[in-house]
This record gives structure tokens, C-alpha cells and sequence, in this order.
């Protein structure tokens, strides 16, 4: 089933979009939950809803008899053994389950072939989810040649469902800038700053004061057209945040390429200890805590909600 989610990686569309294509197209719809749910391997999807999906990602008409002969397997899977049996399904022996049902649907090789691939991924493993063949890495089995850089020496077809997250952001221009107010403890002897960014947008640069003080600068990150979510992580100098209970942040982007925006963990250094003292979630689904933090946007360009993967390596996921 986490083929789904390479397909929408490749698609490069927020939810919003899939929906409104889906309605267009009229028939099945596609709710922005019922897709994050799928993604998330919350929820096993109708043969129709997948097909609507699939649809929405551009799929082609052609390929789709054969995602709906895989969904059927991985439905006949679902079954006890003794059912699989009176259906027709045999185990490959030496291959894992998961390999055989979810070999891409227009992958011509076989059964087997598609468990080689899975032997040759060391990184696949399988998670407890509803449904016991999900597997918890998506195998790309005709993957677009990735950007390198924080993913280096991870197998570039490698995507872990468990790293795909929907957040909502906003976005601004160059010359456009946003503000918002944290809470700190007055002990602290060091503040950090980390960003949820999307770097499929590279090359973003913003300039950060505190208080009215220039403080530090969001510096520019590669682009990265696989692996979209980073956390950016910025500290603050001491002498701007020591004895001080709330910091007002202003970001000024200075970049041609914009600046988005989609979570902001506000660090803080107490006791030599880091622990987290504030967060700003930022978009039109979080207004309440942009509220609490007096959000405010100049030069908006875009809102709105994405679905993307972080690095298949954690380490990889924060960047200074």
C-alpha cells in the first residue's frame, strides 16, 4: 500500500489540490483526511478511493487495472490462511509476503524479482499498522534521480512511510517578512530556534531579529526534490535572550526564491539542560496558534498544506 506514497512524492501536489482534482473529476471523492490517513497507514483504503487517488496523481489510465490486481492481493492477504488458499494465492517460498503483494503494478518481473529488490533494500523493515503487509519503507521501483546531500550513502529509492508528514505553512515573497512572540524562561542562557521548512524550495535566505536586535539568519539549504521536510535549527546569542521572559522573532526573507514557514519549537538552555519552551504552528488549519503568538505575515504568497517525506536518516532531518 505504500507504493501510494511514492506516487504522491512523484506527483509533487499538496492534498488540497488532489482533492479539488477528484471533485472536478467528479465520482469518488478524496478528503484531505482520508488521503493524510492513507499515507499515514491509518487507514486501508476502498479500491475506488485508491483509484481516485491515483487518478489525482496523473497516474496513467493504463496502469490502473494492475494497482487494482495488487490491491486485490493485499486484500486477499488480509484474509486467514485458509481463505488466502480458496482465492488462489500462493507464497513464493523465500520471499516476504509484503514483497509479493506489493510489487509495483507495472513491474514486469515477478514475484520473486520483486523479493530480490526487497532483499537488496537492507533498510526495509515491517511496522505494526492495520494491516499486517504495510510495509513501513516504500520501494520505488522507477524513482527520479534524487538531489544528494544530507541523504548521502541511503539508498535513493527508500522512503519511510513513518517520515511522511502533512503540515500546513504559509510562504513570502522576497521583501516580505513574518513576526510572532515566544515565551522563554528569563534563566536561560541560550535560546534555539528550529524551522520546519520545505527544501523542495532551495536556496531560501532570511535575516532574523529578536526584540528589534539582528540576531542571526536563516542561511540558504540545497534543494531537495525527494526528501522535502528539514528542520532548520538557528541559535540565538545568549545576551538576547538571558533575563528575558518573551523574544519577538522577525524573519525578512533577502532571498529571490521566497521563504516558507511551517513550524516553529522555540529551545531554550536551563540548568545546562535544552528543553522545549514554546511552539508556533503556523497556517490556515493553526490560526489559534498564531493568535496566541500574535502571528503576523507580510507579502503572504501562498498558504496552504503539504505532504512530504523527511530524510530516511533522523540525523539527517535537522540542519543548521
Amino acid at each position: 500500500m505504500k507504493l501510494l506514497a511514492e506516487q504522491f512524492v512523484r506527483a509533487d501536489v499538496s492534498l488540497r489540490e488532489l482533492q479539488t482534482r477528484a471533485d472536478r473529476a467528479g465520482g469518488t471523492r478524496l478528503p484531505r483526511t482520508t488521503c493524510a490517513d492513507m499515507l499515514a497507514g491509518r487507514r486501508f483504503p476502498k479500491k475506488a478511493v485508491m483509484v481516485a487517488f491515483l487518478r489525482g496523481c496523473r497516474v496513467p489510465e493504463h496502469q490502473l487495472p494492475a494497482w487494482e490486481r495488487a490491491w486485490e492481493r493485499v486484500r486477499v492477504n488480509q484474509m486467514p490462511a485458509g481463505s488466502r488458499e480458496n482465492h488462489g494465492v500462493e507464497s513464493s517460498p523465500g520471499t516476504p509476503l509484503a514483497a509479493q503483494v506489493l510489487a509495483t503494478p507495472d513491474d514486469t518481473g515477478t514475484a520473486r524479482a520483486a523479493g530480490r529488490r526487497w532483499r537488496q533494500a537492507a533498510l526495509l523493515t515491517a511496522v505494526a499498522v492495520p494491516t499486517a503487509v504495510i510495509l513501513s519503507v516504500v520501494v520505488i521501483a522507477q524513482g527520479a534521480t534524487p538531489q544528494r546531500g544530507a541523504s548521502e550513502e541511503v539508498p535513493d529509492h527508500i522512503v519511510n512511510p513513518a517520515h511522511i508528514v502533512s503540515d500546513d505553512g504559509r510562504a513570502f515573497p522576497r521583501g516580505g517578512s513574518s513576526r510572532f512572540t515566544v515565551t522563554v524562561n528569563p534563566a536561560n542562557t541560550g535560546v534555539r530556534l528550529i524551522r520546519r521548512l520545505d527544501v523542495g524550495v532551495g536556496l531560501q535566505h532570511a535575516t532574523i531579529t529578536v526584540d528589534g536586535t539582528p540576531a542571526a539568519q536563516w542561511r540558504p539549504l540545497p534543494e531537495d526534490g525527494i526528501y522535502k521536510w528539514r528542520d532548520q535549527v538557528v541559535t540565538i546569542p545568549p545576551n538576547l535572550t538571558t533575563g528575558r521572559r518573551s523574544l519577538t522573532i522577525v524573519n525578512t526573507c533577502v532571498s529571490s526564491s521566497g521563504f516558507n514557514e511551517f513550524l516553529y519549537t522555540v529551545e531554550h538552555k536551563v540548568n545546562g539542560v535544552w528543553s522545549t519552551a514554546d511552539t508556533v504552528d503556523i497556517g490556515r488549519d493553526h490560526t489559534a496558534s498564531e493568535a496566541a503568538h500574535d502571528y503576523r505575515v507580510v507579502g503572504e504568497d501562498w498558504a496552504d498544506t503539504q505532504t512530504f517525506a523527511y530524510p530516511p536518516r533522523k540525523e539527517a532531518w535537522s540542519v543548521q
